[in-house]
């Protein structure tokens, strides 16, 4: 049972983000940057890898719950920014990185390089931030 401390990543969202799994959206979006940069790259390991990780999605889901904090900011509202309109920066001014937002805004997100960094490290930026604004 998930108390709302511990509710970082949505099952829902993980099934929904599987479908665009072969390029590794769902790996990405729990925290499995290596994984996901292989999906993308070998079309979720021809499909095959793709398919067995609809049945692995919920052990995913537990996993980003224990390794993530919880906070003001939401890590699905995040990666959706960052999925549809990530090449002009919504998520970074989202989280607060107006600066980085607008270069994003105005570099087509700094010329797809930092999208890029975006998917490595979201998950951490989010966290990053909830941490800092949980109570001690």
């Amino acid at each position: 049972m998930n108390d709302a401390r511990n509710d970082t990543h949505s099952l829902l969202v993980g099934y929904l983000t599987w479908i665009f799994g072969f390029i590794g959206a769902h790996r990405f979006y729990y925290g499995r940057q290596i994984t996901g940069t292989l999906w993308f790259f070998t079309l979720g390991l021809l499909f095959i890898g793709w398919i067995i990780d609809l049945f692995l999605i919920p052990s995913m889901e537990r996993s980003a719950e224990r390794r993530y904090r919880a906070g003001p900011k939401s890590y699905t509202v995040s990666w959706l920014l960052l999925t549809f309109l990530g090449v002009l920066g919504i998520h970074r001014f989202y989280l607060g990185k107006w600066v980085t937002g607008l270069l994003w805004l105005c570099t087509v997100g700094l010329f797809g390089l930092g999208l890029l960094y975006d998917l490595w490290t979201l998950n951490g930026q989010v966290d990053a931030i909830n941490r800092e604004g949980a109570p001690a």
